[in-house]
């Protein structure tokens, strides 16, 4: 039998069956995503928000020394909201209802600091990323404004238990959904929906200067067929949005992971500036949450008449 096309990263996989120690006492009972389904799937889209979730832990809150506003700065606000039209328009939009902040699914299962933990990490753990070197390895040493989020070192039980709990449960259901798009449709799109600081942030290459209102990754082309971001950068550019691609963010582990367009898979990350559509401070929506959300609405219809036939592999 031929290896599964969506299992195309060996240490992913790999790392995925590591034996790891059981989430901790109630952890059990913890939903890590929602699936907001189509009554009938009529394209070969699926959109995901991985980073919207607000379900903070209340220990994890506790324990920081920052507030849960400072904390939220790490959030994708509302981002789920703003795409929420998807299922409307025959498409799933699959959503994380943990917080980026306690766990990012955007990222290896173990990409970890090690200098964040009180005992030693397996051999398995990626501890040199650039990810992890910025703090913003799967489990964040700091939110977007660069402060600490941890008063303590955390042991490898903690990051096993969220693992287990938050990010596997998360990517088995994303999976799921571009498998049974591709059975159907024989290639998928995964659009990766996020949002980011209006001006760059302290730890990021374009520290101080604004941010264009999207930014579209496609892992310079090594993700997603090139009609497929034209098409998502006319269709925004035509609306008076300022685009920008792959800089200063050109798709994460996601995008990477899962987009092998010469298979017909295709992924593209679409960050949207948060000085369109929010209070950045009060972490609220601003008077121009309406339009973006009508534009978005009509970019999600437009991805439901795609041209099949152009996705699928040669």
């Amino acid at each position: 039998m031929g290896r599964d096309p969506l299992d195309q990263s060996d240490t992913f996989q790999e790392t995925m069956a590591k034996s790891v120690p059981n989430p901790e006492p109630g952890s059990g009972d913890t939903v890590a995503y929602d699936i907001a389904a189509p009554e009938s799937q009529v394209a070969p889209v699926v959109f995901a928000s991985p980073h919207s979730g607000t379900d903070y832990p209340p220990d994890f809150v506790a324990d920081s020394p920052l507030d849960l506003l400072a904390l939220r700065r790490s959030e994708d606000f509302h981002v789920d909201a703003l795409f929420a039209a998807a299922p409307d328009h025959g498409m799933p939009l699959l959503r994380a209802l943990f917080p980026r902040a306690f766990i990012d699914p955007n990222r290896e299962p173990f990409e970890l600091d090690p200098a964040m933990f009180e005992d030693g990490l397996p051999d398995y753990a990626n501890t040199q990323s650039s990810r992890v070197a910025a703090g913003l390895g799967t489990i964040a040493r700091i939110v977007s404004s660069g402060q600490e989020i941890y008063s303590r070192k955390l042991r490898f039980a903690d990051a096993a238990a969220r693992i287990n709990a938050h990010y596997r449960p998360y990517h088995r259901a994303l999976k799921d959904l571009l498998d049974q798009t591709r059975r159907r449709y024989g290639c998928y799109v995964l659009i990766d929906c996020h949002s980011m600081p209006s001006v760059g942030g302290p730890q990021d290459p374009d520290a101080g200067r604004r941010r264009a209102d999207f930014v579209l990754g496609d892992c310079f082309s090594s993700a997603c067929a090139e009609p497929v971001i034209a098409h998502i950068e006319k269709f925004v550019a035509a609306r008076g949005y300022e685009v920008a691609r792959n800089k200063p963010f050109a798709g994460g582990f996601t995008t990477r992971h899962y987009g092998r367009p010469s298979q017909g898979l295709h992924a593209i990350q679409i960050e949207i500036n948060r000085g369109l559509y929010m209070d950045e401070t009060l972490i609220q929506p601003s008077d121009g949450m309406g339009k973006l959300k009508r534009d978005l609405t009509a970019l999600i219809e437009s991805l439901a008449h795609i041209d099949v036939s152009a996705l699928r592999a040669a």
